[in-house]
């Protein structure tokens, strides 16, 4: 009777599994949330579910996505009753346009190179018998005078050609090569990223009656993300600085996002989002714990439970967080006010590859007021100073800018939000219509002793030309001397009217050049110290 009802669980186990069924589904990608790192994949499924249980594989998924990131929802008279994620190992990508292409081309170039190897084979076998033949009529046969110059203009001739046709083959196959080599290198790197292997999700349903569905699958996956890059464009010292707020979005999964609505998203998932807890502070002696060797089986063993375990775990979390049908409303979004997303309203193409894909986020008016600096010690030229305000409202992030004035690149700078104020202070580059010349007026400069001590008076005097047509505002700074010893004293004798910081020694003028004007400004300092000693930097 007990072998009777072992049979009967058995037929009836069999009925169960024989009924789940196992279908392959396709999806197309549709969203993309692109975060500072890592990247939200959403993904459309339609399709029909018969009667009954079955399994929707959803395959040839990125192996860089997170499983418990995985969410599923469905609409449809249809539940869905648990997901599990598996790698595949035997399956690849499909290989996309892009690398055939490529691997044509390499193929092309194999075979025109193997045709042009043989061509040369032939020249170097015609070559090799018109040498062993060069004994002409025999030992006993006489030849007229014509005869062997007739011979002998023939094979120069037909050995001359043979040496220039083959360079020419060398050269060929030389050029054929170097394509070959450029190609393999490129399919090298494109196979890096799809000779990975892929993933699946495992949808389990269940419908009453067969029926269309239509699956919202979202996961995040690695190694994707993105980074700003400005343009600032100043078409002259009058008009608004047009800030061009641009991403550079690299994504290397393996999967092609083709068309999709794409999101940039100033979060960052590796950060966590929740406040640290402080909890109580144990302070105890340090009591050595003594530990159980494990052999090596007893380690296998643990370690394939706790894997199993792990799955286990894994499957009954997301199953229950799975939404479909009656199900979803028990799901809900929260976006929050921490982050700036930008939604870009053009589908984007962005290509799995080393290379990132730009992108426009948005063009922007700053306000900006222009000014001229100056630092005649250092450098002779006046740069030309973009002080933009109200920058704060745009959501810049760190990143690397490109200047642009006048339709001419000029430069790059750094802009980090985190570093500066209220103001952003861009160089727009040098303008040579603005002469400055920095010299020592020997007449004003001494050197003299008294007492014990040594006494040098300096005079600078730094002269400032404006030859543009319109009047400028220009800032000059320059320096005295600091001491760092007690024996060593600097006094200044004229600041010539500079705003003066005792602590750096920084002097600071604030110029107004009308069109033609040129001004001057003269310093003084002395400074006292041992006759004895000598004074480095001075």
């Amino acid at each position: 009777m007990k072998r009777i009802n072992l049979v009967i669980t058995l037929f009836f186990s069999f009925l169960i599994s024989y009924g789940q069924t196992e279908k392959s589904i396709d999806s197309k990608i549709t969203n993309v949330t692109v975060f500072l790192n890592k990247a939200q994949v959403t993904r459309e499924v339609k399709t029909r579910i018969e009667a009954g249980n079955a399994e929707l594989v959803l395959s040839g998924l990125t192996s860089q996505l997170d499983p418990s990131s995985i969410q599923v929802a469905g609409k449809g008279s249809f539940l869905i009753m648990g997901i599990r994620h598996q790698q595949n190992y035997l399956n690849e990508f499909n290989v996309p346009a892009k690398l055939k292409i490529l691997k044509d081309s390499l193929s092309f170039y194999q075979k025109s190179l193997s045709l042009e190897q043989s061509k040369k084979e032939i020249l170097n076998k015609e070559e090799q018998m018109l040498l062993s033949n060069q004994k002409i009529g025999g030992n006993n046969q006489n030849l007229t005078v014509a005869e062997l110059k007739a011979m002998a203009d023939f094979y120069r001739s037909r050995l001359g050609e043979i040496v220039s046709n083959r360079m020419s083959q060398d050269e060929k196959m030389k050029s054929i090569n170097e394509h070959i080599l450029r190609l393999q290198r490129q399919i090298n790197s494109e196979n890096e990223l799809y000779s990975k292997n892929t993933s699946e999700i495992v949808i389990s349903v269940s419908a009453k009656s067969a029926t269309a569905a239509t699956l919202e699958v979202n996961y995040v996956v690695a190694n994707a993300g993105w980074y700003p890059v400005y343009d600032l464009r100043a078409i002259n010292t009058k008009s608004p600085v047009q800030l061009n707020y641009k991403a550079n979005v690299f994504q290397r999964t393996g999967e092609e996002w083709k068309n999709v609505n794409l999101i940039l998203s100033t979060a960052n998932p590796n950060q966590s989002g929740l406040k640290p807890e402080l909890y109580p502070w144990y302070l105890d002696f340090y009591n050595p714990v003594a530990y159980k060797q494990y052999n090596k089986r007893d380690l296998g063993r643990s370690a394939k439970s706790e894997a199993q375990s792990e799955d286990m775990a894994f499957e009954m979390e997301v199953a229950a967080s799975a939404p479909a049908g009656s199900m979803a409303e028990m799901v809900s979004t929260v976006q929050t006010s921490l982050n700036t997303e930008f939604q870009i309203a053009l589908p984007y193409t962005v290509a799995s590859s080393s290379k990132p894909t730009l992108v426009d986020i948005q063009n922007q008016e700053v306000r900006a007021e222009y000014s001229y600096s100056v630092v005649p010690k250092l450098d002779g030229d006046a740069f030309l100073i973009a002080k933009a305000t109200g920058w704060e409202e745009y959501s810049l992030l760190p990143g690397e800018a490109n200047i642009f004035f006048e339709g001419t690149f000029v430069g790059k700078t750094f802009i980090d939000p985190n570093a500066i104020g209220d103001t952003l202070s861009v160089s727009l580059g040098r303008d040579k219509r603005i002469v400055v010349k920095r010299e020592e007026l020997k007449d004003l400069t001494s050197k003299k002793l008294i007492g014990t001590n040594r006494k040098e008076e300096h005079s600078w005097q730094i002269s400032i030309r404006n030859t543009k047509t319109e009047a400028i505002t220009i800032t000059v700074d320059d320096q005295l001397p600091v001491t760092r010893n007690k024996d060593i004293e600097v006094n200044s004798l004229d600041n010539g009217g500079a705003k003066f910081d005792p602590v750096s020694g920084k002097l600071t003028w604030k110029l107004i050049l009308q069109p033609n004007e040129t001004k001057k400004v003269v310093y003084r300092y002395e400074v006292k110290y041992p006759k004895d000693k000598q004074i480095s930097g001075l």
